[in-house]
């Protein structure tokens, strides 16, 4: 069992204390912007980065991976509990905390009974897709805040986009130069010293502007009265109808954390070669977020963009999150007074520039230039959770990547294989078409499992390549099963079609490199019955081509 705060030493202490005042610096400027996104207070924002973020950091076998509400997440988050509450009321709030209770226990059910593959199904292109419209989604409200033109964020893509351009001549031009000053400091400090907290430093220098200026009096919104206090440990009194109509949008939620907080947890395992128990990440996931729901936060999921700036900063333990936590909870308890005039521009230029990278622009121009159907598969994904919604969007990115693997499993590579006779080499190179293996004798090789995609395709490919071979070429076919996995009814079904097909036409099956679980396969959904079994595809030809120059001999003796 890996300790907590595995990595941490008295050699690294300064270092990781100093990774953590960034991650504070970067993160309460950050959750509060999600808070915002998620239709909270700025409490949920903050609450999330203490308790969740302590048994997190103490669970998570990953060294270095942060976990907090990111702006996917919150997105997610206010696109399905928006269509159940008004953003911003007590329901609203508690049906948000119950949506994260609801991920921690998925999350938990994904560890015990070690379910996390299912997130696999979730492809570059499906996340790009999905987490792109989200993100674009998301750009519209920060645009908004940031030329302070009111909209009603609780609208669907479209109606927010309206609004925006309804409420333009609304704009406050103090808002906007805030704004543009934000986002300059923003690009240019990110280009050119990435290491500086600059969020932290446009809060504080748009904050003292705003309060020695008065500009929240000439119509530039602030954020407010943030209570003081440290969070309070509560449980969600909902209806069970609501639990229920809760469990979509969760399972969204968890399977996103799944795919990326994983892939990111185990790129950096393997980048500086620590220990990764994928079951024991998720499990932490789940505590996360049952202490998120149970303390006034919403659902928490992995953040890509801390991780990487801990990393950039040489941490390599959860040491920063203990930092985030503590340097928080101070702020509750004595720092809520600075937060009351930190203006909303600021925050949404923040928010903006950070989810800048999420829209996926580099990725999608990627993907066009590699494969497009990928390019199609992730743009569909994108547009449909734009225009329809989150959830529809996460049940098309699981439609697409099932028929992306129907796609290519039914287009299975299958092979005639070659013989130069020489025994000492094995049958590799593909023959030319219309030739056989060996005389009398075509081996074919299926490169994939028979199943339903490709039943089809693998008699049709068989009978074709007899055919080509030539009338009365080919007595004997051998399939070489070295790379079928399995069978399944179907692809059974369409093989023993090929079976009849062969004994009509007086040509023997045999079959080589046969698994032994594919073996005892083949048995049960009878298909192998009286037919050979060659442990080599050089075995099977040897004893074939013997047998084909016997009746050979045998039909010329016999005239």
């Amino acid at each position: 069992m890996q300790r907590p705060l595995a990595g941490l030493t008295r050699r690294n202490f300064v270092t990781e204390l100093t990774a953590g005042v960034t991650l504070l610096a970067i993160a309460i400027p950050l959750n509060i912007g999600y808070a915002q996104i998620a239709g909270l207070p700025p409490t949920a924002g903050l609450y999330a980065l203490i308790v969740p973020t302590i048994v997190y950091a103490l669970v998570v076998s990953s060294r270095q991976l942060v976990a907090s509400p990111d702006a996917a997440a919150a997105a997610l988050v206010a696109s399905s509990i928006g269509g159940l509450a008004a953003a911003g009321s007590a329901d609203y709030a508690t049906l948000a905390l119950a949506q994260a209770i609801i991920c921690g226990g998925m999350f938990v059910l994904l560890a015990v009974f070690k379910l996390g593959f299912l997130a696999n199904f979730l492809s570059k292109p499906i996340l790009v897709g999905f987490v792109g419209g989200l993100a674009l989604d998301i750009m519209v409200s920060q645009v908004a805040k940031m030329l302070g033109v009111k909209i009603d964020s609780g609208k669907e893509f479209t109606g927010k986009v309206a609004d925006l351009i309804g409420g333009i001549t609304t704009l406050n031009g103090w808002a906007v130069l805030i704004s543009a000053c934000s986002v300059a400091v923003l690009l240019l400090g990110r280009r050119y010293l990435r290491a500086v907290p600059w969020a932290l430093i446009v809060l504080v220098a748009t904050t003292l502007v705003v309060v020695l200026t008065g500009l929240d009096q000439r119509g530039v919104d602030v954020l407010g009265e943030v209570p003081a206090g440290p969070p309070v440990l509560t449980w969600p009194m909902i209806d069970w109808t609501l639990w229920l109509a809760l469990v979509p949008s969760a399972i969204a939620l968890t399977l996103v954390t799944t795919a990326e907080g994983l892939l990111v947890s185990r790129s950096y395992s393997e980048k500086h070669g620590y220990p990764f128990h994928a079951n024991r990440d998720l499990f932490a996931f789940g505590i996360a977020n049952v202490a998120a729901g149970a303390q006034g936060s919403f659902a928490v999921g992995s953040s890509t963009s801390r991780t990487a700036a801990m990393d950039q900063a040489g941490s390599r333990t959860q040491f920063p999150a203990l930092i985030l936590a503590a340097g928080t909870l101070l702020l509750l308890l004595f720092g809520t007074a600075l937060l009351a005039d930190i203006p909303s521009p600021a925050i949404g230029a923040i928010v903006g520039v950070a989810i800048i990278p999420l829209l996926g622009i580099r990725d999608f121009i990627d993907l066009w230039r590699k494969d497009r159907f990928e390019f199609l598969i992730g743009a569909t994904c994108f547009l449909v959770t734009l225009f329809v919604g989150s959830i529809p969007g996460i049940l098309v990115a699981f439609v697409l990547a099932l028929i992306n693997i129907a796609r290519r499993a039914s287009n299975p590579a299958i092979d005639v294989l070659e013989s130069s006779g020489d025994p000492g080499e094995s049958l590799l190179e593909d023959a030319p078409a219309g030739t056989v293996t060996a005389p009398g004798v075509i081996v074919i090789r299926l490169a994939a499992p028979l199943f339903f995609a490709n039943g089809a395709v693998f008699s049709t490919a068989v009978k074709d390549a007899i055919r080509s071979a030539g009338e009365g070429s080919v007595q004997h076919l051998v399939v070489d099963m070295e790379a079928v996995t399995d069978v399944d009814v179907t692809g059974a079904e369409s093989f023993d079609s090929l079976k009849k097909w062969l004994a009509a036409g007086s040509i023997s099956l045999a079959f080589s490199r046969v698994r032994p679980n594919t073996l005892h396969r083949l048995t049960g959904l009878g298909l192998l019955e009286s037919e050979q079994v060659y442990a080599t595809n050089r075995a099977a030809i040897s004893d074939l081509t013997r047998t084909t120059s016997g009746s050979q001999r045998s039909e010329r003796e016999g005239h």
